[in-house]
């Protein structure tokens, strides 16, 4: 119980204050206890907090999942908007024009669940961390950018944002129903809306290409299987055809419109809102003599190419005139537009011009792709070459094997190192670790090194995330049989996690003891990392009091003095948050507590 004075003046009524009770035991003032809750205040920001409590790995599981579930949706998207292409009809007996509601609803339902796809994925850009290739530590480490701010500065001032937003605009939900109405009649008002659905396209093929770079870069399966990419490029040929086709049929509706606006201006008693089945107020016999279809006169209206469209299909079934137009745009991309007849109209001659040179070049693209595929296939057939990959790969398989990995990590591993071997690259398949993909060896070092992580009884507080991070930093390193690791009375410099192998440690004069996979060796680094100090003295390092001798060949697994040096401060920093978080957490009834003890206390001692 703390002493105080109590000479004071008996007729001072002034209240007592006891100033030295005011001051916390552990010597922080009001000031500093203002600054730590501004501080604390600071770093909660939603975004952050987000993101922390994501804790996503931009090279995990997780994004490789969700990458290929995107590159899906991106490609029914696109083949989901030439839908709305088919939503015209023509009534042959009212000769008025309609829209397909059935069709109508389903290609908006489909279109805005894919359009939240795609908005999900653009909430992930700003949330997911990214690696840092550029700002790499003073040992080559890469560094992984967690922070709210420059994740999203990245995305927003990238050119992927401004597709992104592009994408997924409603355009054909909202341009297609104008477009078929009163408000878009003329003919300028329905080229335009017509040309912005067709060229929202370009964000989202370009979309594709960008998903399809990040799948490829990390979906070893994907670059082990050659023919896929050309089968790929085979898909967007024919995609390009279907929306070819489905335009062909937009715009012949789009053709009769005209002709039947130029009717109507020419009939006296015609009213243009007759032209559409929602008005049924007029008789519309007159146009089959001024819009002949299924009687071609040139004289009285030339369709030139969309004369085909609106003699077959345009009052058919949607399966009907969606095979039709498509094999339309196969046939005329294939044979570059020859067989295309068009009047003089000159927007008709665009697009025929358009057919021809999109033709060719997706002919050529096409076909550069297929030879260079076809010539890696061709490339690898050599006897020996198949030996020697056979060898190799039993080797990989060995390894895999002694490390016990799980089956998704057997394909994942062996379908890279056959692309490797595809491509003649040297590689040691007997340990096939330093040549994975880098998400796939952080995958491998977590599985092998979070369970010995567990055992180092210094690191029995630490969270998961702290695990990770500890376990992210670890290098492995290979020592050849009846090798010295470290001589007693060298400095300590490393702390080893065994993965296979056998070694000796043992003094001298003393009995020699085995270690086995399994185990660790050196913990006497994790007593000078974490002696308090921030920042480590690497002149100070621990001198090793054991010997330690490879018995075989070893593969293990090594914290690095200088590399626990730096990931001091960052464990320090989040012992802190985690202690905050704990005090801010602390149930207000042990406060009120310890307050009404504080009073007894002073009461006492009056």
């Amino acid at each position: 119980m703390r002493q105080r004075s109590l000479n004071r003046p008996e007729n001072d009524q002034t209240p007592f204050m006891d100033i030295e009770a005011q001051i916390p035991e552990n010597g922080e003032t009001e000031a500093d206890s203002e600054e730590k809750k501004t501080v604390t205040k600071r770093d909660i920001n939603p975004v952050r907090w987000l993101i922390r409590k994501c804790n996503i790995d931009p090279q995990g599981r997780f994004i490789r999942t969700w990458d290929l579930i995107f590159l899906l949706s991106c490609l029914i998207a696109v083949s989901v908007d030439p839908l709305f292409f088919y939503l015209p009809v023509i009534n042959e007996d009212r000769k008025c024009l309609t829209l397909d509601n059935r069709l109508k609803i389903t290609a908006t339902c489909l279109r805005s669940v894919l359009d939240f796809i795609s908005l999900g994925d653009i909430i992930l850009q700003f949330i997911c961390p990214f690696t840092d290739e550029d700002a790499s530590d003073q040992h080559g480490q890469t560094n992984l950018v967690k922070d709210a701010w420059p994740i999203a500065k990245r995305y927003l001032f990238s050119q992927y944002f401004l597709i992104d937003i592009l994408a997924i605009l409603p355009a054909p939900q909202v341009a297609v129903p104008i477009i078929f109405s009163d408000v878009g009649s003329q003919t300028y008002w329905q080229m335009f809306l017509g040309t912005v659905v067709l060229f929202q396209y370009i964000p989202r093929v370009l979309r594709i290409f960008r998903v399809w770079s990040r799948v490829d870069k990390s979906a070893a399966i994907f670059k082990a299987v050659t023919w896929l990419n050309a089968g790929n490029y085979f898909y967007l040929y024919l995609f390009a055809s279907y929306v070819l086709g489905a335009f062909w049929y937009f715009s012949s509706i789009q053709r009769l419109m005209d002709c039947w606006h130029l009717a109507c201006k020419r009939n006296k008693g015609c009213n243009r809102s007759s032209l559409f089945c929602d008005h049924d107020d007029g008789n519309n016999i007159f146009i089959n003599e001024w819009c002949p279809v299924k009687t071609p006169d040139s004289t009285a209206f030339d369709f030139g190419i969309f004369q085909d469209a609106l003699q077959s299909v345009t009052a058919s079934p949607f399966l009907q005139k969606c095979l039709f137009c498509s094999w339309w745009g196969v046939r005329n991309l294939s044979s570059l537009g020859q067989n295309l007849q068009t009047s003089p109209y000159e927007w008709e001659n665009v697009f025929a011009i358009f057919i021809t040179i999109f033709g060719l070049l997706m002919f050529l693209y096409f076909i550069g792709n297929v030879q260079k595929y076809r010539k890696l296939e061709i490339n690898y057939m050599d006897k020996d070459d198949k030996a020697r990959m056979k060898a190799k790969e039993k080797n990989a398989e060995e390894w895999i094997s002694k490390n016990e990995l799980p089956d998704h990590m057997k394909q994942e591993i062996m379908s890279c190192i056959r692309q490797k071997l595809r491509k003649k690259e040297d590689i040691d398949t007997e340990n096939p670790f330093p040549h994975l993909p880098k998400h796939l060896s952080t995958e491998i070092r977590r599985h092998l090194c979070l369970p010995l992580l567990k055992k180092v009884p210094m690191f029995g507080g630490k969270s998961e995330n702290q695990l990770h991070l500890i376990c992210d930093k670890l290098k492995q390193v290979y020592h050849n049989d009846d090798s010295y690791i470290v001589r007693q009375g060298e400095p300590l410099d490393r702390m080893l996690f065994l993965t296979q192998g056998i070694v000796w440690k043992f003094r001298t004069r003393e009995t020699t003891l085995g270690i086995e996979k399994g185990h660790f060796i050196g913990e006497e680094l994790l007593t000078w990392g974490f002696n308090g100090s921030s920042a480590p003295n690497l002149s100070k390092l621990p001198i090793s009091t054991e010997t330690i001798k490879t018995h075989t060949k070893v593969e293990a697994f090594a914290l690095l003095a200088n590399v626990l040096r730096t990931l001091v401060p960052k464990l320090q920093e989040e012992d802190t948050v985690k202690s905050e978080a704990v005090q801010e957490n602390t149930p207000v009834e042990g406060n009120l507590e310890s307050a009404g003890d504080g009073d007894n206390a002073g009461h006492h001692s009056r």
